[in-house]
């Protein structure tokens, strides 16, 4: 075999070698693009609402666009669609009702079409329930404090001093009864002028008669 034919052999063989490596490599590359193994779920109580958070971090950093949805028994209760993760990790959030020991399937497809796989989560087997709310002293009522008593209280005692002045300025019944049974009045001096003017007069007509009586004897 002359020297050309043996170069031209060995560089065809490398080339199909080249090609098969290449095609391997593609193959391994997109089989390794993204992968199930980069979806991390978990589920937690949210103690605000009283229902589950289920967290996906996704630390795909081959830019691949992925649907990601959660299921139970076959129905689809939360997706989030066209999402990216990174090499850092890329958190994603679905609410879900809480059920004790529940388990949640996470389903991950490409958006450009290509299944990538899926995973599951369980709920632990305790209660998660929002906290009930304490009553506060603005939930109270508040009529108690405000009472009608205290207003009306300061304003009797005024009222009963205002009467108790006025019977003592008033005059008392005992007095005039007493001026009616002794005869006090305004009109006893005049009364008893009067009356003396009378005993004068009657003394002056006594004495005159008296006189003219021996006249007439003589």
């Amino acid at each position: 075999m002359s020297i050309s034919r043996r170069t031209s052999l060995m560089v065809r063989t490398a080339g199909v070698a080249s090609a098969a490596a290449a095609l391997a490599l593609g193959v391994a590359g997109n089989a390794f693009a993204c992968s199930i193994t980069e979806f991390s779920p978990t589920i937690s109580c949210d103690q605000q609402s009283g229902q589950g958070v289920i967290t996906v971090v996704d630390q795909d950093s081959s830019g691949t666009k992925v649907d990601i949805s959660v299921l139970q028994g076959g129905s689809t209760l939360a997706t989030q669609s066209g999402v990216m993760g990174s090499k850092q990790g890329e958190t994603f959030t679905f609410p879900v009702a809480w059920t004790q020991g529940a388990t949640y399937t996470i389903h991950v497809v490409k958006s450009q079409g290509g299944q990538v796989g899926d995973k599951t989560v369980t709920a632990p087997n305790t209660a998660c329930a929002a906290p009930t709310k304490s009553p506060t002293p603005s939930d109270s009522p508040t009529a108690a404090p405000t009472t009608a008593a205290p207003s009306t209280s300061p304003t009797a005692a005024p009222t009963t001093s205002a009467a108790a002045v006025a019977d003592t300025s008033s005059p008392s019944p005992s007095g005039s009864t007493s001026l009616a049974e002794t005869g006090g009045g305004s009109n006893t001096g005049m009364i008893a002028g009067i009356a003396g003017a009378l005993v004068v007069v009657g003394g002056g007509g006594v004495f005159m008669l008296r006189r003219r009586t021996p006249a007439t004897r003589h």
